[in-house]
């Protein structure tokens, strides 16, 4: 039956996109093979668009999973050949939402109405943070939680099928984290065969998202980069030859994104549409949520995507040519060093962060000087380094004492001179743009550049665009990585422009006399 919302109490119906994905799902090897009977898929990722129903669609997977008869487990095969299903004995299953205030808003919610308004409701013992399956004697023989992210308190469970629900929105280092452990988990209850089911809206690129991983990994298996590959992964956007810019192009847009499901109700698709054209609509919010594209946000300051894309594998040599940038914060932040190799434009990060684990009411974490000290002592004896460009508001005395002793390369570069530092940024997206920035794949260096926000100021550029400076995106998302790289890119500029191959050699000033 259906959970919540205007269909609540009504039989349950799947349409064909959704049967063939479960048949998927429950894929099991045949007969004859080394694994026959196992579940063909350990992992399954559905990424449709905001609206199809598919939280509650898990919600279904999830009472299947829990219910005393339902035949989720191969049991051998008939005289045909055919998966003979079982029930799963004393399941236990943790559905994951991104917040406390999510869990019972999403699919564990919906699983509640169903189990307690089904009509096997007799089988269940429900509440707000359990539903126990019952046994003939009344008893408790298994159970589905909902969870917020809470890895630690989870460590030892004993799951045969999980849910996370809303993963795009699962990019905090905390939930990131508690999604591996939970992964990990998997293996506990191998008699079970259990497995892991992830559903999601396209997120926005660059977040290093639990959706956003996934996906990346999905691409690969396409590319066939990946062997005998234990992800399912159906996704679904509109193409990108619709024109946006019209309604009957957004409306074959929405349309294909949805599938052939079509139309829950008359006039849908252009209601939806029409939101393109509301006054100050976040148009790439609209088409990441219901054309289900990985598009950059509006708040995004870089393209992560283009950058991502600019991957050189491999580090800069010792003794190469480098400019160095720096920023951060001491306290409760993070702080960066990015070297660019003035001849090739490869970039390295070097990055301190609060650990994700670090309890939220305990403010007394410090980035670790002395590391920062020999690190920049280690860059400085690997490298030649021209200049290091830094923002020193929170590291005046380091820096101090640096520039005593590097006077030459050590350059305070404050990044409160809004216009200076929104032509600076302009610079390292336009070096994204032509391709003359690199990075060696550095997951951190990706994440604060896609973490980085915009601040647009009353200046125009040439072009009569607005300039902006880097800004927080939430208070979570760190982005020190992302300016110091704007900053050593910013002196890789400099350098190149003076001519400078090396701080050892500058370039000859002599001027030829006619």
């Amino acid at each position: 039956m259906y959970g919540p919302g205007s269909l609540k109490g009504l039989p349950a119906e799947l349409d064909a996109e959704k049967r063939a994905a479960i048949y998927s799902l429950y894929e099991v090897f045949p007969q004859g093979h080394e694994l026959a009977g196992r579940r063909r898929y350990k992992r399954g990722g559905l990424s449709w668009r905001k609206g199809t129903a598919k939280t509650e669609w898990a919600a279904w997977i999830a009472f299947a999973e829990l219910h005393p008869e339902g035949p989720v487990r191969c049991d051998g095969f008939d005289a045909y050949g055919n998966p003979v299903g079982r029930p799963v004995r004393d399941p236990y299953i943790p559905m994951v939402a991104f917040t406390e205030g999510q869990v019972a808003e999403l699919a564990y919610g919906a699983l509640m109405v169903v189990v307690q308004e089904g009509p096997d409701a007799d089988l269940f013992d429900a509440g707000l943070d359990r539903i126990i399956r019952l046994n003939d004697r009344g008893r408790a023989d298994g159970k589905a939680v909902p969870m917020a992210g809470s890895p630690n308190a989870r460590d030892g469970a004993r799951t045969t099928f999980q849910h996370f629900d809303e993963t795009h929105r699962m990019y905090l280092p905390s939930l990131v984290n508690a999604h591996e452990t939970m992964m990990a988990n998997l293996e506990k209850r191998p008699l079970d065969d259990p497995w892991s089911l992830e559903t999601t809206t396209a997120g926005q690129p660059g977040q290093g998202s639990v959706a956003e991983k996934t996906h990346r990994e999905a691409e690969a298996i396409e590319r066939g980069e990946v062997a005998d590959p234990d992800l399912f992964y159906f996704h679904r956007e509109a193409g990108k030859h619709h024109d946006l810019l019209t309604m009957e192009g957004r409306i074959a847009a929405v349309s294909e994104a949805t599938g052939p499901v079509g139309e829950y109700g008359p006039g849908q698709f252009r209601g939806i549409a029409k939101q393109w054209d509301r006054r100050g609509a976040d148009r790439s919010y609209l088409e990441r949520v219901w054309l289900n594209r990985w598009t950059k946000s509006s708040s995004q300051a870089f393209d992560v995507v283009r950058y991502e894309a600019l991957l050189v594998p491999q580090r800069i040599p010792d003794g190469a040519f480098v400019t160095v940038g720096f920023d951060g914060a001491r306290f409760k932040d993070s702080t960066a060093f990015v070297v660019t190799e003035v001849l090739t434009g490869i970039q390295e990060l070097y990055l301190w962060e609060k650990p994700a684990d670090w309890p939220a009411d305990e403010d007394d974490w410090e980035v670790p000087v002395e590391e920062v000290n020999s690190t920049l002592e280690d860059i400085m004896k690997r490298f030649d380094v021209w200049k290091l460009y830094g923002d020193p508001p929170h590291w005046v005395e380091t820096m101090g004492d640096w520039a005593a002793k590097w006077p030459d390369v050590i350059e305070e570069w404050w990044t409160n001179r809004t216009k200076i530092t929104a032509y600076a940024v302009r610079a390292f997206i336009e070096a994204i743009d032509s391709v003359s920035v690199h990075h060696n794949g550095n997951a951190d260096l990706i994440r604060h550049v896609g973490n980085a926000g915009r601040k647009d100021l009353r200046i125009l550029d040439d072009d009569g665009k607005p300039l902006f400076i880097l800004d927080k995106q939430e208070k979570e998302k760190k982005f020190d990585g992302a300016m110091a790289a704007v900053l050593s890119w910013a002196a890789c500029l400099d350098a190149r422009k003076a001519g400078v191959t090396s701080r050892k050699r500058p370039p000859s000033r002599i001027r030829k006399i006619r």
